[in-house]
């Protein structure tokens, strides 16, 4: 699919667009254009590849450049066959500080990335949302859903341009996750600090987020939402898994929940859920194909106004709920985390 083409990853210095790149890197793909804002994260990406991927590192093209300002993105766009949108403000309690930033880079940026897109004839983009898009109720979930009601939108009119959006959870160890900081409270003798031990959230590997946007990429069509089917944990159990894989005996201390936070987390709402369409491991969220002329379909009729789906949510309560000893194998599937255990025990 991708011999010889040319990706551009928004937001490319984060954690996704490292995946990425240690997924792609030794294919044979033609080109991947890193766009950020960041110069010094792009330098320390490119002295990493350099040292790491030799032999490869000169397929990766960096682009200084915001989603907020569409003449740099134009820039990047050109000659690109296809695009995953990472770029966005995630941290909840800042954007509930200052949500008309997460509006300029969730919302507007996402439009100038599709204009630029379309206009110059890509054949695939594909927009990455979040649970917290489901039944938002603070100013980062907002944002991310008033994206996806942007690429939906946009998907309606995009002749020739492909645009589809893919949903997830929690990212274990991605940049501002929590698992990274209950190590360090570790490592440096503090407590643990949870919100609330029985929230609970969906989790996931970056390698997981990586094969969902690869599977959205093969088979979503325009317009589409898709989901990946994810086990859960409560917060105090991942607490805990973490205590046990680095044998402490750190004490866990509660805060309370932060601003914008939920208790548990969304990734189909009931509405969703009923015309979501199964695929096994994955769900399919289709656009809405209306239009604005209801007269006709209140004197057709279209059958099942709901599309027949399963009438529930699915969310982080509802779906696989993972064991202490669960979460510890996932954990240990991901090498930060067997990097950081084994650096752990060898010091003591």
């Amino acid at each position: 699919m991708f011999r010889g083409k040319t990706l551009l990853i928004t937001g490319g210095t984060g954690s996704f667009g490292h995946a990425v790149l240690d997924r792609f890197l030794d294919t044979d793909i033609g080109e991947i254009r890193v766009f950020s804002r960041d110069e010094l994260k792009q330098d320390d990406m490119r002295h990493h590849y350099q040292r790491t991927c030799p032999d490869a590192s000169h397929k990766i093209k960096f682009y200084i450049g915001d989603v907020r300002d569409v003449r740099s993105v134009d820039d990047a766009m050109h000659g690109v066959d296809y695009v995953f949108h990472a770029a966005a403000l995630k941290q909840v309690p800042s954007c509930e500080f200052f949500p008309i930033e997460a509006v300029k880079t969730n919302v507007l940026g996402t439009e100038n990335v599709l204009a630029a897109a379309i206009a110059a004839r890509v054949k695939k983009v594909i927009c990455l949302s979040t649970d917290k898009a489901a039944y938002p109720i603070n100013a980062m979930g907002t944002s991310k859903a008033m994206m996806e009601k942007v690429f939906i939108a946009k998907s309606r009119t995009a002749d020739g341009t492909l645009i589809c959006g893919t949903r997830y959870g929690n990212v274990l160890c991605s940049r501002g996750s929590v698992v990274p900081l209950f190590i360090e409270q570790i490592k440096a003798g503090r407590p643990i600090t949870v919100t609330d031990p029985n929230m609970t959230r969906f989790v996931m590997s970056l390698e997981e987020a990586v094969e969902l946007v690869l599977y959205a990429f093969e088979h979503a069509e325009t317009g589409d939402i898709m989901v990946q089917k994810s086990p859960a944990s409560t917060i105090g159990d991942l607490a805990q898994a973490v205590r046990e894989l680095f044998a402490s005996d750190a004490s866990v201390n509660t805060m309370g929940i932060r601003h914008g936070e939920k208790t548990y987390e969304t990734l189909l709402t009931f509405e969703e859920c009923a015309g979501a369409i199964d695929l096994g491991g994955y769900f399919r969220v289709p656009a809405d194909k209306r239009d604005l002329d209801y007269e006709k379909y209140f004197s057709e009729g279209m059958g099942s106004a709901m599309g027949g789906g399963a009438f529930t949510e699915y969310t982080s309560r509802n779906t696989e709920q993972l064991t202490v000893e669960q979460v510890k194998e996932k954990l240990l599937t991901l090498s930060y985390v067997r990097d950081e255990v084994e650096g752990w025990k060898a010091r003591r």
